[in-house]
């Protein structure tokens, strides 16, 4: 049952202890290292709010605060980490009003981004490109995601017993965290990234002759011992993309390469979103919006001239 009072304890104290009682220990680090970012954000730009005085002029000025050295979308992170603590504020009857309500989210203009991904042809020159040796490198790592669309860091947890050569399927059900000095098993970003990936045979039958002889649950590509950063891939692959007078993508570039590269063949959408581990096809038609209005664009040609022929 709510309690028929309001808290006047310190906002940026309350939403610490919140982060406490709701997010140690059951959300991943990297997760969590997000809301204590709010918390220090927070304790910066209102050191001296307290709850009972929070309402929506308050709460609406703290997130234009945010926003004057923020982009829009960052803003909007902010606004949902607070939002989650306040909501269950409301319902304790620590607040007696939700000020969060018709919040406006502003932010600054977006830098211009790197390409998100390449076309066919520049994905092909690419690949051709790479050093593909007897051994073990990074220029496989590329062509792995390149044919998966894994994450940096689903990849990166891969051993010899993920890859099921008589299915020709990947099993992801871990990832690296590479984040720290010393690397470990973690947990999946959610459960729906804990699946199976299909590849060609070529792919399979390359890995199968490159990981023989590798111990079954030794990591492929990373040492325990040895950190590894993303940056050392994305400047080697940033190399490449120069050699070969093409944009330059990231790694996760190359995820975005696969997904879009797949919707442009006419695959689902809820394939691809399954394929990418995405928790639902929402997260999937908002990432690729862009391609699915233009395969509506031609699917709408499609439908009036088979009206025409009627």
């Amino acid at each position: 049952m709510s309690q028929n009072y309001s808290s006047t304890k310190l906002f940026y104290k309350y939403y610490l202890n919140w982060i406490h009682l709701y997010k140690d220990d059951e959300v991943r680090k990297v997760t969590l290292d997000k809301y204590y970012l709010t918390y220090r954000k927070l304790r910066e730009l209102a050191p001296n709010l307290h709850m009972n005085e929070l309402d929506r002029q308050r709460y609406q000025k703290l997130l234009n605060d945010y926003a004057i050295t923020h982009e829009r979308q960052t803003t909007l992170d902010f606004h949902h980490h607070l939002k989650a603590a306040l909501v269950d504020a409301l319902d304790m009857g620590d607040l007696k009003h939700d000020p969060t309500r018709r919040a406006i989210i502003k932010g600054r203009n977006p830098k211009l981004k790197k390409a998100k991904f390449l076309n066919l042809y520049e994905l092909r020159q690419l690949l051709s490109h790479l050093n593909l040796g007897p051994d073990i490198n990074w220029d496989w790592f590329i062509l792995l995601i390149a044919k998966t669309g894994l994450r940096f860091a689903e990849a990166l947890a891969l051993t010899p017993s993920d890859f099921n050569y008589e299915k020709q399927s990947v099993r992801v059900n871990k990832s690296w965290n590479y984040k720290e000095k010393i690397g470990s098993f973690q947990p999946t970003k959610n459960e729906a990234s804990n699946r199976y990936v299909t590849v060609d045979w070529q792919l399979m039958s390359q890995f199968r002759t490159l990981l023989s002889g590798i111990e079954e649950k030794r990591t492929i590509f990373v040492s325990p011992n040895k950190r590894v950063f993303n940056s050392i891939i994305n400047q080697l692959l940033e190399k490449y993309c120069i050699d070969l007078g093409m944009q330059v993508i990231s790694i996760h570039g190359l995820r975005h390469t696969h997904a879009s590269l797949l919707l442009y063949e006419g695959v689902s959408i809820a394939s691809v979103a399954r394929r990418l581990g995405h928790a639902n096809t929402t997260t999937t038609q908002e990432t690729y919006l862009h391609i699915i209005e233009e395969l509506q664009n031609k699917d709408n040609d499609k439908i009036l001239h088979h009206l025409s022929q009627l």
